[in-house]
């Protein structure tokens, strides 16, 4: 979180709870204003595509022949 965001949640948090839900709607607003479906990619979220991308192209990734098997590698068991 960064701190222009945290400096937001704390003014919010002072406000009275009417208030709170008032400034609740008004960023909602914002935030479909920018971006109505929430499917825009943020540049952190591009940078994390693009290493996804390039490492699956290198064969770096993980397949499981089923949910099981996913399971038991991430829980050790594997």
């Amino acid at each position: 979180m960064s701190s222009k965001t945290k400096e937001i949640v704390t003014m919010i948090d002072i406000l009275p709870e009417f208030e709170q839900e008032l400034a609740y709607e008004l960023i909602k607003r914002m935030v479909l204003a920018w971006d109505p479906d929430y499917t825009r990619v943020t540049p952190e979220e591009i940078k994390k595509i693009s290493r996804s991308h390039e490492e699956m192209q290198q064969g770096k990734c993980l397949s499981f022949a089923s949910a099981e098997n996913m399971t038991a590698y991430f829980d050790g068991k594997a």
